[in-house]
């Protein structure tokens, strides 16, 4: 048989067609972001604080971050946030067609993340408080999946803490990928990725946890709405469950323009660079 007509197993499984490859490269990496990251969470929340807490949160969404970003950015860029296509999409930095297809595939992946957590911490979160599986108070379990508000924080505050922190976040993310400004490393990007969300979790993250993307906060508060929490989730803190829908696509918006108009734009031109760029390079 002729070389080229016998084809291996993993030949037959390969994909052709480049939007394929990248929504299961962003399924993937928003996939392991909710196990990981919000499995963090659950060591913290079920253990009671003796096998972890802020600290061990805050790390651990950092790398699960990095850790994701890794698995799909070669293939789709490593996204894993609506808020980030959103505003790639808007600053035309990846096409729009592409847009519904990336997100879908993000928010299949954090509900399929927050379904395969569950079963993983299905005994330890089942014997919690006797079985029952409750939204806020001593007992809540709902937080492992999703971020609820504290109780002091007004609508308003949530909505500004949640448009903030995500401006921060794709400026950063930016600035990263700006081949004119001091650009990470080729391999180090999501090393940065992650140590920028653990600055954003560890100085913002007090209000609402610091959500900063719709999947990775509305799919999995509506597996726990499907998986016994009730729609309860929707209803605490004064139904804030749109908040870290909005807010970070809003906010992406903002960063990505004052990144843009503020910074990226006014790069001198090669032929501009004068001494304050031949010193730096000397130093």
């Amino acid at each position: 048989m002729n070389r080229k007509e016998k084809k291996t197993f993993k030949d037959k499984l390969i994909l052709k067609n480049t939007l394929a490859k990248e929504m299961i490269a962003e399924f993937v990496g928003t996939f392991m972001l909710i196990v990981l990251g919000c499995g963090s969470v659950a060591q913290t929340v079920l253990s009671r604080g003796a096998a972890g807490g802020v600290v061990t949160i805050n790390v651990g969404f950092s790398l699960a971050v990095s850790m994701a970003v890794y698995v799909a950015g070669g293939i789709s860029g490593g996204h894993i946030n609506p808020a980030v296509s959103f505003t790639m999409c808007l600053y035309g930095r990846m096409k729009w067609f592409k847009l519904p297809f990336y997100v879908g595939a993000q928010f299949l992946g954090a509900f399929l993340g927050a379904a395969a957590l569950f079963g993983i911490y299905h005994d330890a979160i089942m014997s919690f408080a006797e079985g029952k599986l409750i939204v806020t108070g001593e007992n809540a379990t709902a937080q492992i999946f999703a971020t609820y508000p504290a109780k002091y924080l007004t609508v308003a505050n949530d909505f500004a803490d949640q448009v903030m922190s995500t401006s921060f976040l794709l400026m950063v993310i930016f600035a990263i990928f700006d081949e004119k400004n001091w650009r990470v490393p080729k391999g180090l990007e999501p090393i940065v990725v992650g140590l920028l969300i653990l600055l954003l979790t560890c100085s913002m993250g007090m209000n609402s946890g610091c959500a900063m993307n719709p999947a990775r906060d509305l799919s999995p508060r509506l597996f726990t709405a499907l998986a016994g929490w009730g729609f309860e989730v929707f209803r605490a803190g004064s139904y804030f469950w749109w908040i870290p829908v909005v807010g970070p696509l809003l906010g992406g918006a903002i960063g990505g323009f004052i990144y843009i108009y503020g910074i990226e734009i006014h790069h001198s031109k090669p032929e501009q660079i004068g001494e304050k760029n031949e010193l730096s390079v000397i130093m």
